[in-house]
């Protein structure tokens, strides 16, 4: 029998349990407390100026009752005088242990941040930025008692011009953050207050990087990156405040290969705030600026003799060093294709540099005991990415999250693929449609029309305001991203959750970003869109499935993946959350757990031979409840191979 009901049974969610998580340090957890200025390292590697200061570290912080939190946290002030009662260490959510805070914030509570600091001498012309990389969810920022900006979205940056606000000496920054987690339709991925099995801790407030930059009166605004290997080109579009001339240079090592340049005038006219709005707004690639005054646009052609390749064997990276007047930003790119094509024998593989690649990949939640979805420390995300390669993993899915960027910096550098997943959320699942049909027949996996209004309320997508800010949060993550060439495909929905019209979704993202293939349905409910089949295996034999009805009549030629199986669970005394353990297959020792996950992973790599294209393995880490990682939670055993780990030191 193909589906194994004992499998089925043993992994039904059970009732989350309304109790405390064990204290879990991982090996870095003490270095962050005892740190002023935790994660200094610069949070843009793609865009980085001289001149800018972490603002990480000690914060006032306070939680206010407000019944009306929704409607209200546009206008709600920040305390005055001593009516701040704790400090919060930022960038870490009140939730999150290294925090200090320890309050879970509820949906009618209103968080605020407070911090004095200094500004810097600005010449005549230069500006001065705040950047917040990632605040859960709806923020409004004060400076010196006065609004100057808001921003909706949990998981992309902003960034606000401070300048016309700010005093000479002391001045005062303020935040307002309202989340109203599983109790609104906003995305949100894996975080609910009632967390359990495989649902994780919600949270709240700033969770990334929190910074200043300086930039001159005209400076770059964001750079799009187009390395094109097969025509020996990096083509490159600059956005740019003021009128000057454009340099690029391109490096291997500290050699200059090659240089361009444009003489940049002005172009349309941005609002005043049209920073606050998200991530370079325009589709231009990432960048570092808020947009203020007249913004122009060059694209530059420049000629790269024989460019090296980039791959997980050797992931070699050409710096850059672009200038538009007095403003200097250092960047980096890499030259590779990808893309889904027919091998010799005509089967649909994912290739990279034209080469098929098998894909080996583990699912990684980006969660963390001591920080949730903030990594302690730049090093632990490091270990993370080397652990698994160490594993054999060429892959890693980022699963319904958007990471820091440093962690994708590190998997361009240590020749890491990555799979990025869009931010799921919605409105409370059909139990029955979203989850519970698919699991027991195969076939209804793809036998549900994801256009009607019905069908999309069944699977959590019947707000109108969630597909738009799934669609604008999509579109930010594919500009944020883009410049990053370990990321090499775009997964759109998971496991029907949040998923509405695939098809219409898969064709804006590729007129985005027409380079990288699109995984539009992962899992189940499969639109005959996109350039995978991609399915979840957790309960049958494992085998490659011929394409479904309704991808062999839209003429689809596509990809077989695997893009989920394992889930087997090993629940080890003292680097666990919880007493109780969730995943599929329970084993009572790391040898049988290290047995039966190998055997798995034989299984499934043993099928390449058979059509398919690669495979995800459930996952890198033991999440709370969750026991199924290959990682303890606390990043302390490795269970697929017995090492240990202490303190940070030669980890990472």
């Amino acid at each position: 029998m193909e589906l194994d009901l004992r499998r089925v049974i043993g992994g039904m969610a059970p009732e989350p349990l309304d109790v405390e998580l064990h204290r879990l340090e991982t090996p870095w957890t003490g270095q962050v407390e005892r740190s002023e200025h935790p994660r200094p390292e610069h949070p843009r590697p793609q865009f980085a100026r001289v001149r800018w200061r972490s603002l990480n570290g000690w914060w006032d912080c306070a939680v206010r009752p407000c019944a009306d939190a929704r409607a209200r946290w546009r206008e709600a002030r920040p305390p005055v005088g001593g009516a701040w009662e704790s400090r919060i260490r930022v960038p870490f959510s009140p939730e999150a242990p290294l925090s200090g805070v320890g309050h879970r914030l509820a949906p009618d509570e209103l968080l605020f941040y407070g911090l004095s600091f200094d500004a810097p001498a600005l010449a005549a012309g230069e500006r001065l930025l705040l950047h917040l990389d990632a605040v859960d969810w709806a923020c409004a920022a004060y400076l010196n008692g006065g609004r100057v900006a808001e921003h909706v979205g949990g998981y992309l940056p902003f960034s606000v011009d401070l300048t016309d606000a700010l005093r000479t000496g002391e001045n005062r920054l303020e935040l307002c953050v309202f989340d109203p987690s599983e109790t609104g339709t906003q995305l949100r991925g894996k975080q609910r207050i009632r967390r359990g099995n495989m649902w994780y801790t919600a949270q709240s407030g700033v969770w990334r990087d929190a910074w200043l930059e300086v930039v001159p009166a005209a400076h770059l605004v964001g750079v799009s990156l187009a390395p094109d290997p097969d025509a020996g080109l990096l083509r490159l579009k600059a956005r740019v405040c003021g009128t000057g001339t454009l340099r690029v240079e391109v490096c291997a090592g500290e050699e200059v290969v090659a240089t361009g340049g444009a003489v940049v005038g002005p172009g349309a006219a941005l609002p005043a705030s049209a920073g606050a709005a998200g991530p370079d707004v325009s589709g231009q690639g990432a960048g570092g600026a808020a947009a203020t005054g007249v913004v122009g646009e060059a694209s530059l052609e420049i000629p790269v003799v024989s460019p090296r390749l980039w791959g997980p064997e050797d992931p070699f990276l050409y710096g850059l060093r672009l200038s538009f007047g007095d403003d200097e930003v250092t960047s980096y790119c890499a030259f590779r294709t990808v893309g889904v094509e027919p091998d010799v024998e005509g089967t649909m593989r994912f290739c990279l540099n034209h080469a098929p690649l098998f894909l080996r990949g583990v699912l990684d939640q980006g969660y963390w005991p001591d920080g949730l979805m903030t990594a302690p420390s730049d090093a632990a995300l490091v270990a993370d990415v080397r652990r698994a390669r160490e594993a054999g993993f060429n892959l890693m899915r980022k699963h319904v999250k958007v990471e820091s960027e440093r962690w994708y910096y590190h998997c361009d550098r240590l020749g890491m693929l990555v799979w990025q997943d869009m931010v799921s959320g919605g409105g409370r699942r059909h139990e029955w449609d979203a989850l519970n049909k698919p699991t027991l027949f195969r076939h209804a996996q793809a036998a549900f029309d994801d256009r009607p209004r019905l069908h999309q309320r069944r699977l959590s997508a019947g707000d109108a305001a969630f597909r738009e800010e799934w669609r604008e949060t999509a579109a930010g993550t594919v500009r944020l991203l883009a410049n990053h060439p370990c990321v090499v495909t775009w997964t759109l929905f998971n496991e029907g959750w949040g998923q509405f019209d695939a098809r219409a979704a898969t064709r804006l993202v590729r007129s985005l970003d027409p380079t990288r293939p699109i995984n539009a349905t992962c899992g189940w409910y499969d639109q005959g869109a996109g350039d995978y089949h991609a399915i979840h295996n957790y309960f049958r034999t494992m085998r490659v499935y011929p394409e479904t009805l309704v991808a062999r009549l839209a003429g689809a030629r596509r990809a077989f993946f695997v893009s989920e199986f394992g889930g087997l669970m090993y629940h080890v005394e003292g680097h666990s959350s919880l007493d109780r353990a969730y995943g599929y297959d329970k084993f009572d020792s790391e040898e049988g757990w290290r047995e039966a996950a190998r055997a798995r992973l034989e299984e499934a790599a043993a099928l390449e031979g058979h059509g398919l294209a690669g495979f995800v393995f459930t996952q890198l880490s033991d999440v709370e409840e969750e026991t199924n990682g290959i990682l303890t939670y606390d990043r302390r055993l490795d269970k697929l191979t017995g090492e240990r780990f202490g303190d940070a030191g030669g980890v990472g």
